[in-house]
């Protein structure tokens, strides 16, 4: 797992919602009874999965609407509703809020458009030598 030696409130606080979310998992004892987080790691990752995508739309409808003199504020709300739900997801996965914190790092100062076309190669190379066993 990756981590980070960044203390800053926003890690601060992202450390400590994702420490009420582990502590939520299955495996750690989390009552689905008493816990939403729970409720919904209980159900498997289609439930939180259905969770994020419906978060997304929201943040995109909030936006759309800002984009026409709606409440920019909703944008905010609906984002951390969706960072939430993906929260639970990381959790689920063994991930943290500190791994994707590091991945941003990793490409601070990478152009978003070499950022994909590596992407793109690492796929391409990665297809080549599956076909190639």
């Amino acid at each position: 797992m990756i981590t980070m030696n960044v203390a800053t409130p926003l890690n601060d606080s992202l450390a400590a919602l994702a420490a009420v979310i582990e502590s939520r998992l299955p495996t750690r004892g989390g009552d689905p009874q008493s816990s939403y987080v729970a409720r919904l790691l209980h159900k498997g990752p289609d439930a939180f999965l259905k969770k994020i995508g419906e978060e997304a739309t929201e943040v995109v409808m909030a936006a759309k609407d800002a984009d026409h003199g709606g409440d920019k504020a909703k944008i905010v709300y609906e984002v951390a509703d969706l960072w939430f739900h993906s929260m639970i997801a990381l959790a689920h996965y063994g991930l943290t809020p500190a791994d994707v914190v590091a991945e941003l790092d990793r490409r601070a100062g990478i152009s978003g458009i070499e950022e994909k076309a590596l992407r793109k190669v690492i796929a391409r190379e990665s297809e080549h030598q599956g076909g190639a066993s």
